[in-house]
């Protein structure tokens, strides 16, 4: 008799147990259907470690003043999409551009990684919308004057910096034969476009229709039509898509 009541309790224990982790795993998908579909894009992309140290798999190659120039102003360029992210956010409230900006600021961190494997300082600075490199520093007061019109502008200028980072990071990766720059690009490729689907998504929502500003128009239908990117950029593929003419520069 004591033995039976002794496997009613574990059953009972065992039940219990069960039915917790059911309420546990509801809260869990519950909360993840709740978010907001522009999270996904800043999820997805959290869930890639960005913080370990896979760039010592590689060996320390000698750069070229190319490739140093190239972390350089990528260093900077994350940080002007970071900062103008957060300005926007304190402007306008939306949760869409704290979510990048904090998935910008994972960027940032990639290229440092490099600067600090190859013993390059690192330009930039702390203070939110400051910059060493003065191109950088005009554009940025462009781009807050245009994204502070509207929220429509505000996620316009959302898009076309995220246009522009992917034009960019081509360039730089064809100007590379170093497999740790290469793997760091791609995967910043991959966050860039995830942001461009999510800033596009966004306008749409307020019924305006985004066309591309910098990439080829083919390249642009093709990324928005696609799935999040999930992982980390293969090593060495350069994407070899085409870019179309962007009106003023390199911006």
């Amino acid at each position: 008799m004591k033995l039976h009541m002794e496997e009613v309790e574990n059953m009972r224990k065992k039940i219990l147990s069960l039915g917790l982790l059911g309420f546990m795993f509801g809260i869990i998908f519950g909360s993840v259907a709740a978010m907001p579909w522009w999270a996904d894009a800043w999820d997805r992309e959290s869930s890639i470690t960005w913080d370990r140290p896979y760039v010592a798999i590689y060996g320390n190659d000698t750069l070229t003043q190319e490739e140093i120039d190239g972390l350089l102003w990528m260093r900077e360029e994350e940080k002007l999409a970071r900062d103008v992210y957060l300005t926007l956010y304190e402007t306008y409230g939306l949760q869409i551009f704290q979510n990048i900006a904090n998935s910008e600021q994972m960027h940032m961190d990639a290229v440092l990684s490099l600067l600090k494997k190859y013993g390059i300082e690192d330009p930039a600075v702390d203070e939110v919308g400051v910059f060493t490199t003065p191109e950088l520093q005009a554009l940025y007061d462009q781009l807050i004057a245009m994204g502070s019109q509207s929220v429509e502008d505000g996620l316009k200028v959302g898009a076309l910096i995220e246009e522009t980072d992917i034009k960019d990071l081509e360039e730089w990766i064809a100007k590379t034969d170093n497999a740790d720059i290469i793997q760091v690009y791609e995967s910043l490729i991959n966050g860039s476009e995830n942001h461009l689907r999510a800033f596009t998504r966004t306008l749409s929502v307020y019924g305006v229709t985004y066309e591309p500003q910098v990439l080829d128009e083919d390249y642009y239908n093709e990324i928005i039509s696609s799935p999040m990117n999930t992982g980390m950029g293969g090593v060495g593929g350069f994407r070899g898509r085409g870019m179309g003419g962007f009106r003023g520069g390199r911006w």
